[in-house]
């Protein structure tokens, strides 16, 4: 074959795998709209008939959650079957014997397929190939007799006209409200002429006044109102994935928290219980806490001093001295005793340790920026005789009771002046 035959030949080749190749996408693409490719449970709904609101794609609704869509509707001798492709996640919920309304989304828009789910279902799921009925029960009829009748209406009134009628008339009764009022009591003043029974009515009258005045003021709000709520409508409509992944997020966390509860009841009574004791004693002791708390506060910078903190030497520096002993521990003699039996109350602060107390001979007084409380307390007392017993050889409660007014300020780093 000649050059020029063999390229005749491939330009032919190539268109016909052209076409090929064309024909292939346009298959693809109409299996690809048709959803040939998603996975899906086919369930059939036989209903007596559709409407001509109800489209290829549209919804499948179970308890408000989307659970699958409309794939094909074909015309029957009884009626109309309607092809639904159910979302395998969602069908197992579903039992077989659920019963099926073909509900409008809005007064003017196109129908879904809502499922009704039978209450205390004990059936099993739905499965491919399962066929379903349409709701029969006596509130669906009234239900779908209430659309089918109000359909007609709303086509002849015409919403658009509607609203410029509202419009109109809040325009026209808004500031009339008074010569409306004027009017319709000199007309309650005719009919009482007429039936000596009218004073009721002319009250009606009057309030009506009255009502009438105040929807004249508010019917530009109430228009905005419904313009808004439009708005609203409409976000939900496309958040509904979201919100109803909410839902079901708050399904799960609610029966998570209800097992928790089921199985841990019997520990919270015993815990709600065992704590009521601690919990008294904490509430009686209370007061004391804010003292506890300050005192703790007030002691870290002199803790920090005794620590070293902020200097070349850090560590804790002590002076031990060496004392005559006190004897062999005794049993029953030397036995540690809680013999307290005060209630909960705040000492004051004894400024021991505390730099910036000056004792003098008639007492001692802070003279620091804060006050560091009395010196020669009780409590600053108990203390100066537990540390200077043993360096005198005496027990702790005959140390003299002055003797924390002499020592006490060598502890505290200040100087005593007798006067």
């Amino acid at each position: 074959m000649s050059r020029r035959g063999l390229r005749k030949a491939g330009v032919r080749t190539a268109g016909v795998l052209f076409l090929v190749v064309m024909s292939a996408l346009v298959l693809l693409s109409i299996k690809i709209y048709r959803k040939d490719f998603v996975e899906s449970v086919p369930v059939t709904l036989q209903a007596d008939r559709v409407g001509n609101q109800l489209r290829t794609g549209g919804q499948v609704k179970a308890r408000g959650v989307v659970v699958g869509e409309i794939r094909g509707v074909r015309a029957t001798p009884g009626g109309a079957e309607i092809d639904l492709a159910m979302e395998p996640g969602k069908v197992s919920q579903l039992p077989k014997n659920v019963s099926a309304l073909l509900v409008p989304k809005t007064l003017f828009g196109e129908r879904y397929v809502q499922l009704s789910i039978p209450d205390g279902s004990a059936a099993a799921p739905l499965a491919s190939g399962d066929v379903i009925t349409q709701d029969r029960s006596a509130n669906a009829i009234e239900l779908e007799r209430v659309f089918d009748n109000l359909l007609p209406l709303l086509k002849a009134v015409q919403p658009q006209k509607l609203a410029t009628t509202l419009t109109t008339v809040s325009t026209a009764l808004e500031g009339r409200g008074d010569q409306i009022g004027d009017t319709l009591a000199t007309a309650a003043a005719y009919l009482k002429d007429f039936n000596p029974n009218l004073p009721a009515l002319n009250d009606n009258i009057r309030d009506l006044a009255t009502v009438s005045r105040l929807y004249g003021d508010i019917a530009p709000d109430l228009l905005d109102a419904l313009s808004a709520s439009a708005v609203t409508l409409d976000t939900l409509h496309e958040k509904r994935a979201e919100l109803a992944t909410v839902y079901q997020q708050v399904t799960s966390s609610s029966q998570h928290v209800t097992t928790f509860l089921a199985n841990n009841r019997a520990n919270i009574i015993a815990l709600a219980a065992d704590s009521r004791a601690p919990l008294e004693v904490a509430a009686k002791y209370s007061p004391s806490f804010a003292c506890t708390l300050d005192a703790l506060a007030k002691l870290k910078p002199q803790m920090d001093k005794v620590l070293g903190a902020g200097t070349d030497e850090p560590g804790l520096h002590v002076e031990i001295t060496v004392t005559q002993p006190r004897g062999k521990y005794v049993p029953g003699k030397d036995d540690p005793v809680y013999n307290a039996t005060g209630e909960p109350r705040c000492y004051p602060t004894n400024g021991l340790m505390n730099p910036g107390i000056e004792v003098s001979g008639n007492g001692a007084k802070p003279v620091a920026d804060g006050d560091l409380g009395p010196a020669n307390s009780p409590q600053e007392r108990e203390l100066i005789s537990t540390l200077v017993a043993p360096s005198i050889g005496v027990p702790a409660a005959q140390v003299p009771a002055w003797g924390s007014v002499l020592v006490g300020p060598l502890y505290r780093g200040t100087e005593v002046t007798l006067r």
